[in-house]
């Protein structure tokens, strides 16, 4: 990433990604790029599942429009695409004020592109940006203020760290360069919520799995996330591949594959995921047991992440991994499942992570971040009522929520009689986790199931 002469870098601690509309919003003049390198930029943020604004639809006056400020506001990343005329443009200064002060205000992150421009020229109001702001006063003599306000919103923009188009070349390079770097802070700013957002023991999980992906090799691996339901692998899933996308070219989350595969066919699935992964809506894939030869020539040239998560039914989803070893070196495919057959069988038993429940500790701080809205019991009577839920839910993840949400803004008495209710009546939520487990077992297993549970409590069994 090339910097121009001096560099600071922008915080983004204020920010909640999830309340943003767009990832990025690209301020530009128009006349000099729109056709080619806006296009191609634009192109490949939307390849990359970046949502991005640009405003080459609007109509524009001499003044920006309170909808444009607004969208500035609920953009969590701006691009400025510095050209040789844009200092000429009152609109694009009004873009640039605003993201400045967006900056400010809210930690919006700003990155600088200097289109066939010297960084200098901006940072110093010298060649063409230094003729644009001397029309500016001539044309403003009587409102000097604002052009001072587009000077100053200039030269600190300048000093943002940012990409040079006559030092990276070629073109597509640049453009790679841009992109990659974008996506890498939004991924940064929302892991960055999500460690605050009562993931408890999330970070050790991961890391396990991390190590088992071992993204230095440049085999094409499959890893396996094992454990019962609302234990958390979908969540574990989610963060790995928050965290590490931006090393891979093309990137697959497939939610519900179970369901999926139930509502429709390995083929229609199979078809969902390559065109994600090869950027293509219509792509043919070809027949249910053959890939088609186009199909097959770019997923080598391809390095790919793909996550399937909640599989079971082996068969079919046999059927849709097959061929999955041609993805380009150093793909890496994860799949999770609450059953280690399956993983076992599409490939991962060298590579399977088996989900833990949260300890006493992690536990009690996921609780009271749902149940008390920190990661504490408010007091010791509550710490020991908090307790019993702990043991209760014997550290399963879902049930922690579940729990500290129904008890959350309750008083003592409220606790304890719903304390009390679980001894004799469970949690309706938590037995339809339990159930779906259940459910998911084979006749055979679920007569063991139940020959095991009443022997444990000490029934008879009635057949």
């Amino acid at each position: 990433m090339a910097a121009s002469s001096s560099s600071s870098s922008s915080s983004s601690s204020s920010i909640n990604p999830q309340w943003k509309k767009y990832d990025v919003f690209i301020s530009f003049r128009g006349a000099d790029i729109r056709d080619g390198f806006l296009s191609h930029l634009y192109e490949a943020l939307h390849r990359k599942q970046i949502f991005t604004f640009k405003d080459e639809n609007l109509d524009r006056g001499e003044e920006i429009s309170p909808a444009l400020l607004k969208t500035i506001e609920n953009s969590l990343l701006s691009l400025v695409i510095f050209s040789e005329n844009y200092g000429f443009s009152p609109w694009c200064l009004d873009e640039l004020a605003k993201i400045l002060e967006c900056q400010e205000t809210t930690g919006q992150i700003v990155l600088p592109v200097f289109y066939k421009v010297d960084p200098s020229d901006v940072q110093d109001l010298t060649g063409r940006f230094g003729d644009a702001l001397a029309q500016h006063k001539e044309k403003f003599k009587d409102c000097l203020e604002k052009v001072e306000s587009w000077s100053r919103s200039l030269k600190g923009t300048a000093n943002i760290s940012g990409w040079d188009s006559r030092i990276i070349k070629p073109e597509s390079k640049l453009i790679d360069e841009i992109v990659n770097d974008v996506r890498k802070k939004i991924n940064h700013s929302f892991l960055s919520v999500y460690d605050n957002d009562g993931l408890f023991g999330i970070d050790s999980r991961v890391k396990e799995v991390e190590s088992l992906l071992c993204l230095e090799s440049e085999d094409v691996r499959r890893v396996g996330i094992w454990g019962m339901p609302g234990i958390g692998k979908t969540t574990i899933a989610d963060k790995v591949f928050n965290k590490i996308s931006n090393k891979f070219e093309s990137q697959c989350f497939i939610t519900n594959v179970g369901e999926e595969l139930e509502k429709g066919t390995p083929v229609q699935l199979r078809h969902e995921i390559l065109g994600k992964l090869l950027g293509g809506e219509n792509l043919d894939v070809g027949t249910p047991c053959t890939l088609r030869h186009s199909t097959k020539r770019r997923l080598p040239n391809t390095k790919a992440l793909i996550v399937l998560d909640d599989v079971y039914g082996y068969l079919h989803l046999k059927e849709l991994v097959e061929g999955w070893n041609l993805c380009g070196p150093g793909s890496r495919i994860i799949v999770t499942s609450k059953d280690k057959q399956v993983l076992e069988i599409v490939g991962c038993k060298k590579y399977i992570y088996k989900v833990e429940k949260l300890n006493d500790c992690e536990s009690l701080q996921l609780f009271s971040f749902h149940a008390f809205k920190q990661t504490q019991p408010t007091n010791g009577y509550m710490r020991q009522l908090s307790e019993r839920v702990i043991s209760y839910t014997q550290g399963v993840p879902l049930a922690l929520k579940v729990l500290g949400c129904s008890l959350y803004g309750k008083g003592v008495k409220e606790w304890e009689s719903e304390l009390k209710k679980l001894d004799t009546i469970p949690n309706k939520e938590i037995q339809g986790i339990l159930r779906r487990s259940y459910d998911g077992l084979e006749d055979n297993e679920k007569s063991i199931f139940l020959d095991i549970a009443c022997f444990l409590k000490g029934k008879i069994k009635i057949v």
